[in-house]
C-alpha cells in the first residue's frame, strides 16, 4: 500500500458549510482529484457512535488538528462505512465542525478497494472499515498505519502526530 496511488473511488460528504441538513443531499468526493497537491491525513474507524470511535478516535483528531496542520497536514479526513448524513450528525455531534472533513464510505469501496474491510455481520453491523491511519501526499500513500482487531494504538491522532 505504501508507495501507492489512491483507489479511484468516491466518497460522499454533507459539509460543515451548508447551514443543518444536507438540503440538496450528500456531495461527491473523488479521492484523488481531492487529494492532488495536498497532504492530507485520512483515518478509517468501523463506525459512526461506536464507542470507541466516539470517544477516542475522532476526538483525538479533533484535539490535535491544528498541531498535524502544523506538521504540515493540509487536510484531515475521517472515513466510515455510514452514510453522509450519519458522517455529518456524528461530526456535529462531537463538534468537529470545519477541522476534518466527515466522509461516507457507504458502500465500503474504499475500505475493499484497500483490502482493509472488516466483517462484523455476525455483531449485525454488516462489512464495515478497520481501524487505520494513511498518509497521503498529492495521492499517494506514503504511510499507512492499520491496526489488529480490536485495537487503538497506531492510528491514532498522538501517534500520526509523532510521525509526523
Amino acid at each position: 500500500m505504501i508507495g501507492t496511488s489512491l483507489p479511484s473511488v468516491t466518497l460522499y460528504e454533507c459539509p460543515p458549510a451548508l447551514e443543518g441538513a444536507c438540503p440538496s443531499g450528500p456531495v461527491a468526493v473523488d479521492m484523488r482529484a481531492e487529494s492532488a497537491g495536498k497532504t492530507v491525513l485520512l483515518f478509517a474507524l468501523p463506525g459512526a457512535f461506536t464507542p470507541t470511535c466516539s470517544a477516542q478516535h475522532l476526538p483525538g483528531y479533533v484535539h490535535h488538528a491544528a498541531a498535524l496542520r502544523a506538521k504540515g497536514v493540509d487536510e484531515i479526513w475521517c472515513v466510515s462505512v455510514n452514510d453522509a448524513f450519519v458522517m455529518r450528525a456524528w461530526g456535529d455531534a462531537l463538534g468537529v465542525g470545519s477541522s476534518i472533513r466527515m466522509l461516507a464510505d457507504g458502500n465500503a469501496d474504499l475500505a475493499g478497494a484497500l483490502g482493509l474491510t472488516l466483517d462484523l455481520r455476525g455483531r449485525g453491523m454488516g462489512i464495515r472499515s478497520q481501524r487505520f491511519a494513511l498518509l497521503i501526499r498529492d495521492g499517494c500513500v506514503v504511510d499507512a498505519q492499520v491496526e489488529e482487531p480490536g485495537k487503538l494504538v497506531c492510528s491514532r491522532a498522538e501517534n500520526m502526530l509523532a510521525l509526523l
